[in-house]
């Protein structure tokens, strides 16, 4: 009978480990105990035990499995005994079946410092490239952003060097060491056997070109920085956050690439007046307590002028009045908004002899008609 292994001492954890924990304890021993770099005797048996421990205990099924079973469930390869083989090539660093999830890339990048990697690889330096895109905050008042304006704007931007027409360099030649492509091809033996990577030229650093001469303006990047002024036209309407796209106007491209763009975002000052919700305008008007039970016409401002607003007889404080299209232009549909104003019925706090006197004699009469006053009376008696 085959003797029982303890994966959770082969990999230096505990058996309430977490899945994470298993992950890091695999990658620092894989990485110590590689034949690559270790190579002292015994290494190489023991990355294929580390390999076959993690084959289980980096599998939440097969971990299940070894916690009730130990690992005479499985037949050495990290699969269920009698079960189709997975694990088997490790040992002989072939095979990624058993690595459940597991980024190998990751391990790959432990291992050999980056240089070797799957898929994509890095970018041709050749390919056309759009122009970084750029974020300015503009600062307006409550008018401005009400009624749209013009604002300019200076900013540093990546412009095309128009000394080496945006090259990098003058009389260019193909890279001998790359052949032009750009790339070199780098030979990688990994614990799942010898891979074939893909670099970028370290003397034409991607380009597949070198100069005879670099250009001296902008380094040979093809590109140097300029400050550049610009006309914002602000469209009526704006708000706090919304933002303005200004195409093309941003860095130049590479290779042939786009400009970028430019985003404007607006920051609009509070007015001491008004108050705004969206496309509507707030605002609170206070009113004597006589121009509340008498009702009377006051004049009140607008964003669009003075206009004369009608208060009834018995207005009570609180009560909204609504002036239609006296709100913002909505940017996208140009439709207005309403003007909201709150009547807001101011008590006196300081009154003469003879004024107090009315009020007392106010006072006498019975001024308890209204029904709220009748229904806290129902409770009080």
């Amino acid at each position: 009978m085959a003797k029982n292994k303890d994966y959770y001492e082969i990999l230096g954890v505990d058996k309430s480990a977490s899945q994470d924990e298993i992950k890091s304890a695999f990658r620092k021993l894989a990485k110590k105990y590689h034949p690559d770099i270790n190579k002292e005797p015994g290494a190489e048996e023991k990355f294929k035990e580390i390999g076959e421990a993690y084959s289980i205990l980096g599998d939440p099924e097969k971990r299940k499995t070894y916690d009730q079973f130990g690992s005479a469930a499985f037949d050495g390869t990290g699969n269920a005994a009698g079960g189709a083989g997975g694990f088997g090539g490790f040992g002989n660093f072939g095979g990624f079946g058993s690595f459940a999830d597991f980024d190998t890339d990751d391990l790959f990048r432990d291992l050999f410092g980056g240089a070797f990697g799957f898929g994509g690889g890095s970018r041709n330096k050749n390919r056309a490239t759009k122009g970084a895109d750029s974020l300015v905050k503009i600062n307006l008042t409550f008018e401005e952003a009400v009624f749209g304006c013009d604002k300019e704007i200076t900013l540093d931007l990546n412009d095309k060097c128009d000394e080496c027409g945006g090259a990098g360099g003058f009389d260019a030649t193909t890279c001998s060491t790359c052949k032009g492509r750009g790339r070199v091809v780098q030979v990688q033996r990994t614990m799942f056997g010898t891979f074939q990577s893909e670099t970028t030229c370290p003397d034409c650093n991607g380009a597949g070109k070198t100069f005879k001469r670099t250009c001296s303006k902008c380094r040979g990047k093809g590109v140097y920085v300029r400050s550049k002024t610009i006309e914002v036209s602000v469209p009526a309407g704006v708000a706090t956050g919304t933002q303005l796209r200004i195409s093309g106007k941003g860095s130049s491209g590479t290779n042939g690439g786009a400009n970028g763009d430019i985003y404007i975002e607006f920051k609009v000052k509070e007015h001491p007046l008004f108050k705004r919700d969206e496309d509507d305008i707030l605002l609170d008007l206070p009113i004597t307590i006589t121009d509340a039970i008498f009702g009377c016409k006051k004049d009140v401002p607008t964003i669009y002028g003075n206009v004369v607003l009608a208060i009834d007889a018995g207005t009570q404080s609180g009560t909204k009045l609504r002036l239609r299209g006296k709100g913002v232009a909505n940017p996208n549909t140009r439709r207005k908004g309403d003007m909201y104003i709150t009547v807001k019925v101011m008590t006196p706090t300081k009154l003469d002899r003879n004024q107090k006197q009315l009020f007392k004699e106010l006072d006498e009469t019975d001024l308890e008609v209204n029904p709220e006053f009748k229904e806290i009376k129902k409770y009080l008696d």
